[in-house]
């Protein structure tokens, strides 16, 4: 496992104005949410929040880039074997992972020291098939960044930016505050618009907000990139935007 660097901090501001959008997609629009981030020179302010969208709420949007919080493929392995290209050799603990892991998740493992869910062996796919829809329609063919549209995991940024990234998913809105209170400390140039109480209620709300911060790192390339040897497969199973 990977520490993060010493002195870890979200992404300062832009020096000329963008938009970017972070999407946490759930299987259902009641769970989805997402949040828009201004980038000016000296600032960085939500301009909003919400609750409760659809996909064409999230196509309609106005944004110079996207992060969504969901896988944007499946495993180089297990199409394969769906697909009847490759016969399932003797089961073994690696041939498993190769079926339920993308290399993508590999790198995650390595810098976050966590597995992410596995696409195809966890309920994560079922925003994953809804991912696929949008990213189809968003025109995005290369996976791994292409069009301005990353994948991002926002429990990975945080713990990348060395704050707290456990356990804020639950009902206890306490978790939430504290990760709320430590961005604004670090980050005291994002203006949160009145928006702390929604993403401390919401978690789906607050890995909104992390998703758009984490967009703009991957807009400035502040992230893990694929290698020669990982790209082929980046662009068809996905690549996380984990922050450097």
């Amino acid at each position: 496992m990977q520490t993060p660097p010493s002195s870890p901090t979200p992404i300062p501001p832009s020096s000329r104005p963008h938009l970017t959008l972070g999407v946490d997609l759930a299987s259902a629009a009641e769970r989805t949410a997402i949040a828009r981030i201004e980038w000016t020179p000296g600032q960085a302010k939500l301009v909003e929040v919400r609750v409760g969208i659809d996909d064409a709420t999230i196509l309609a949007m106005q944004a110079d880039a996207i992060g969504i919080d969901a896988p944007f493929g499946w495993p180089l392995a297990f199409q394969a074997v769906l697909n009847d290209l490759q016969p399932v050799p003797e089961w073994t603990t690696d041939w498993r992972d190769r079926l339920r892991f993308r290399e993508t998740d590999r790198v995650v493992r390595t810098l976050c020291g966590r597995w992410p869910l596995s696409v195809s062996t966890d309920l994560i796919g079922v925003p994953a098939l809804r991912c696929h829809g949008l990213l189809s329609r968003l025109g995005v063919e290369d996976r791994s960044g292409a069009n301005q549209v990353w994948e991002v995991y926002p429990a990975g940024a945080l713990m990348r930016w060395g704050l707290p990234s456990r356990g804020y998913k639950k009902k206890d809105a306490e978790p939430r505050a504290a990760i709320v209170t430590a961005l604004q400390m670090r980050a005291p140039w994002l203006d949160w618009n009145g928006m702390e109480a929604l993403a401390t209620e919401s978690h789906d709300a607050l890995d909104a907000v992390v998703a758009a911060l984490n967009t703009r790192a991957a807009m400035l390339g502040l992230i893990a990139q694929p290698t020669d040897a990982q790209q082929a497969a980046a662009k068809v199973e996905g690549w996380v935007a984990i922050p450097t």
